[in-house]
């Protein structure tokens, strides 16, 4: 695979249309291997040997939307000190706007030992955990542009994504519970025939299932978990995992803005 030096920013992975630039952030690492991973799971590791103002990056030329990530970083293991470098743990991006899977909350996941949490634990958590995957930034916003109504003529309408469009008879099946939902005529037929300005996401960034939940069999509805800021929820996507929820987002995004409605983002 052909390797260049890449740059230092912007943080994340950046697709440029004929390849791939990654870079991240970390002031403890001595070495960072940044991990693709095929359809299949298997996983190819790259040394990042370039580092500036402790961004370390790589641009990796044909590297494309689609492609799986993450990283693992070596240094120093020394909790009583806050430092937790773990190879065998593999990281998501921090500045990811896509992620595809879960967290399964296996042992592998942590970085101690559960019978003894003084003892490192070397399993790897890559089969465990989430994948941060490479989008493409490239959409058609269609002249799209914000309403900006001043406040006081604001009317906010807080959703949730699955819970407004889950039952909706006017909506395909296929698509209730998503971004796709949340863009159809049918709903913005209903949300303009209220009189309603904006409406308020309840948490729609990636966010986890609490562990306690998952031992019940249950899962975290209200979503206030999150845990990758700039990606959107990837199990609100009907058109998949690997970035598909990105151009999915913004769709909907544009078609609000095109019925006038503003569209707010519930963060906590």
């Amino acid at each position: 695979m052909e390797v260049w030096p890449g740059a230092p920013y912007p943080l994340g992975a950046t697709y440029d249309g004929a390849g791939t630039n990654f870079a991240v952030f970390s002031d403890a690492a001595t070495e960072v291997e940044l991990c693709l991973f095929g359809d299949r799971g298997a996983e190819t590791r790259i040394a990042m040997t370039e580092q500036d103002a402790l961004v370390w990056h790589v641009y990796l030329p044909r590297v494309s939307p689609g492609q799986r990530y993450g990283y693992r970083v070596h240094g120093p293991y020394e909790p009583e000190l806050g430092q937790r470098c773990n190879p065998n743990k593999l990281l998501m991006d921090p500045y990811a706007k896509a992620l595809e899977g879960a967290i399964d909350w296996a042992p592998a996941c942590f970085s101690y030992d559960f019978n003894d949490p003084k003892t490192r634990n070397d399993e790897d958590s890559a089969p465990h955990t989430l994948k941060s995957v490479v989008i493409n930034p490239f959409f058609d916003w269609q002249e799209d542009r914000s309403p900006h109504r001043p406040y006081h003529e604001t009317v906010i309408y807080e959703a949730h994504v699955k819970g407004m469009t889950q039952l909706h008879p006017g909506i395909p099946e296929e698509i209730r519970g998503s971004y796709a939902a949340i863009g159809h005529p049918a709903m913005i037929e209903h949300l303009t025939s209220l009189g309603i300005t904006a409406i308020e996401l309840m948490p729609v960034h990636q966010f986890v299932n609490d562990s306690g939940l998952v031992d019940q069999g249950l899962s975290n509805y209200w979503g206030y978990n999150t845990i990758g800021f700039l990606a959107p929820h990837n199990a609100y996507a009907s058109s998949g995992q690997d970035g598909q929820q990105v151009p999915e987002f913004k769709a909907m995004v544009r078609e609000l803005h095109r019925a006038d409605i503003e569209v707010i983002l519930d963060v906590v």
